[in-house]
């Protein structure tokens, strides 16, 4: 929830993730880039084609950041202006701790906390005024189960302030630009119209449903598919830190996921996400994001328990389906 204006530019998310770069730092500017997967590492590759000096903080893929390893980071970098880290790690189904981070830089003048919440927001509540966060990214082709094509992201007073200082060039993503525009209730560009027509759509259905009862859909289907699959031995890949807007899933040992996601496309025309870099062929990615109901997760997890079946996996057939059903009922 925020106060400040919602800036929606023509464009991915990931213009909306240089544009956060773009706007706010300077060539020479030092930025901790917390990388814990693909997303982390396209926050890097962003500050690298602007000249910013990248301090990468690596993690674990599968696991969280440690909020104590970001302290240490900015105590042993002091020249740090801005702290660049993903709610929701798409690559990996991490959930990244950003309340407990923004405590850090909250009342600091000198660090921006920038946010990248593309398949956070809608999903899981990130609260931008309340926690302090400066700059928070949307993306209208997740949680808000429209094609891809809008963007959204709000500054803090804070961010506008490094605003005034930075000196990377922009243009089409000139965030002043977009801002006084959209005071006017237009914007600097040719909008997508048509994605605007149907994000209005989708904000009144959320009105409707309550954020709290959005939010409680992705957690209880969460639940339900890390436990269906993990009821026949499926661990998930991110315990403890999981991300309510997917669910990451490791493929049995001797199993390559490409199998599995291969399998659904082809005999049942389900299409799930694979592992990208290290985790591929290990993990399958499930999104309870948009337009996903609890058909939708059953008939996937019942998929693929006739893919395992076929693959000689040994486990209780239909145990993964019952598992999270009885689960789904909360719903």
């Amino acid at each position: 929830m925020t106060n400040e204006e919602v800036l929606i530019l023509a464009s991915s998310g990931t213009g909306a993730m240089d544009a956060a770069v773009s706007n706010t730092l300077s060539r020479g500017d030092s930025a901790l880039v917390v990388n814990g997967g693909k997303f982390g590492e396209r926050w890097g590759k962003i500050c690298n084609a602007y000249g910013v000096n990248v301090v990468e903080l690596k993690v674990e893929w599968g696991k969280a950041v440690e909020v104590k390893d970001i302290e240490k980071a900015l105590e042993d970098n002091k020249d740090i202006k801005a702290i660049l880290i993903q709610a929701s790690e798409t690559s990996t189904g991490v959930e990244h701790p950003i309340e407990k981070i923004s405590k850090i830089t909250k009342n600091r003048d000198d660090v921006l906390l920038i946010v990248d919440g593309i398949t956070a927001v809608g999903a899981f509540p990130v609260e931008f005024d309340k926690w302090g966060i400066d700059i928070l990214i949307g993306g209208s082709q997740k949680a808000f189960m429209l094609p891809p094509g809008l963007a959204f992201i709000s500054l803090s007073q804070k961010a506008w302030n490094f605003y005034e200082k930075s000196d990377l060039p922009k243009f089409y993503l000139d965030l002043k630009q977009a801002h006084k525009n959209s005071l006017k209730k237009t914007s600097p560009w040719t909008p997508a119209v048509n994605l605007v027509m149907g994000l209005n759509a989708v904000l009144e259905y959320f009105d409707k449903l309550g954020l709290d009862n959005l939010f409680r859909r992705h957690s209880v289907m969460s639940e339900a598919t890390i436990k269906g699959f993990g009821s026949i031995g499926l661990e998930n890949f991110a315990p403890g830190c999981s991300s309510t807007a997917l669910s990451v899933i490791k493929s049995p040992d001797h199993i390559n996921a490409g199998e599995i996601i291969k399998g659904l496309k082809n005999k049942y025309g389900m299409i799930v996400a694979g592992g990208q870099d290290q985790a591929k062929g290990k993990i399958f990615r499930i999104t309870h994001m948009g337009y996903v109901d609890k058909g939708d997760m059953i008939s996937v997890i019942a998929g693929v328990e006739n893919i395992l079946q076929e693959l000689k996996y040994d486990f209780t057939p239909g145990l993964g389906v019952s598992t999270a059903s009885n689960i789904l009922d909360q719903l």
